[in-house]
């Protein structure tokens, strides 16, 4: 997974239009696929771009963005039957993952697919890439929600007639620690976007009430943030950059066949959030730059959010995190792999979020409310 966080930039295209030539051809002579579809008679013949050689359309097709793609498409049943070439839209998808802001546990593509080289892709195991690419860009997934019956419109007005208390999420990972911005900090102090509702009355013993906020539509929430080490443990560990003990979990090794396993469980401070919030915010380190044990976060996650503790089902929003916009990042759709939350059985959703201008935080916030809201109207 490192190498493919790696930019794939000019090299990448280039490789891929010099090989699409001989993968089309492999294709087509393996499955022997029909003819494509002639214009229809009266319809003014073949333009001078279908008379091209398949491997030059297809070269120039490359050229051309998905949307751009899907309109050529409509213009007649040729370009129909070509634009669905499944190599094409498999470089769309590989071109276009490292840019994607957002992915979540209905649309995150799997490993295989980004992590092959395109000289292993076999001709008898051809994915739908077109399905995948429209299933996974955050733009097919906002027109898939958009398109959908807007029931949730009235759920909310009468949901805001009955008193409820507001939802409450416990924030955690080594993005609120290890940044040189600190996201809680800007939250704090930042109206325009985020505005400060007070304290609520609420207590959790040993750990407080959290803080609770208000976004654009009014609606308020209460985020109790969970930090590992003390403010001072944080400020040192930064200075020496070591890593500071994770104070939040005791380890318990178990062992599976001939292999240790990690596990890890909470204290009790930290179990009586786990029995009481309504969702959690997982603030990863996405800076490109940083080590990253994703295996060991993998297992602090699942230790937060073990149905043992709670409503199972609680939604999980990851915030892929970076200090500063100028900071390189590994794009979101490779730290959900890293993070292997393919595994994971509830909902979740990771944004790529910026600490210093809070970037991106929005729209995982409207995301995890709107799963808790449906989650608490059920």
């Amino acid at each position: 997974m490192a190498a493919a966080a790696e930019p794939r930039g000019a090299g990448l295209e280039a490789a891929v239009r010099g090989g699409l030539r001989l993968l089309r051809e492999r294709w087509m002579r393996g499955t022997a696929p029909a003819p494509l579809p002639a214009t229809p008679d009266g319809a003014g013949g073949e333009s001078a771009l279908q008379t091209l050689p398949i491997d030059v359309q297809l070269n120039i097709m490359s050229f051309l963005s998905p949307q751009d793609l899907c309109r050529l498409g409509s213009t007649s049943c040729y370009w129909r039957a070509a634009v669905q070439d499944p190599l094409l839209w498999r470089y769309f998808l590989l071109r276009d993952l490292p840019s994607w802001t957002s992915i979540d546990w209905k649309s995150l593509p799997d490993e295989e697919i980004f992590n092959k080289a395109f000289s292993e892709v076999s001709d008898n195991a051809l994915y739908d890439y077109m399905a995948i690419y429209k299933r996974c860009c955050p733009q097919g997934r906002r027109s898939l929600k958009s398109s959908r019956p807007r029931y949730g419109t009235v759920t909310s007005f009468l949901q805001s007639l009955v008193t409820q208390a507001e939802p409450r999420f416990a924030m955690f990972g080594p993005g609120l620690e290890e940044l040189d911005n600190s996201l809680v900090q800007k939250m704090m102090t930042c109206p325009e976007i985020l505005l400060v509702a007070g304290l609520p009355q609420r207590q959790i013993h040993g750990i407080g009430s959290g803080v609770s906020f208000q976004c654009n539509n009014n609606q308020k929430f209460n985020i109790v943030t969970l930090y590992s080490t003390t403010s001072v443990e944080r400020r040192r560990a930064r200075e020496e950059q070591a890593v500071a003990v994770n104070k939040m979990f005791y380890q318990e090794n178990s062992t599976v066949g001939d292999q240790q396993s990690m596990h890890y469980s909470v204290i009790a401070q930290v179990r009586k959030v786990c029995e009481v919030v309504d969702g959690f915010i997982y603030v990863a380190n996405a800076e490109a730059h940083r080590a990253h044990d994703r295996q060991e976060e993998l297992a602090r996650i699942s230790a937060m959010i073990n149905p043992a503790l709670g409503p199972p089902n609680r939604p999980l929003l990851v915030l892929s995190c970076v200090s500063d916009i100028g900071v390189k990042r590994i794009p979101c759709v490779y730290v959900a792999h890293q993070l292997q939350l393919n595994l994971l059985h509830q909902p979740w959703m990771m944004q790529d979020t910026v600490a210093a201008t809070l970037d991106g935080l929005l729209n995982g916030i409207e995301w995890l409310l709107e799963e808790a809201n449906c989650k608490s109207a059920q």
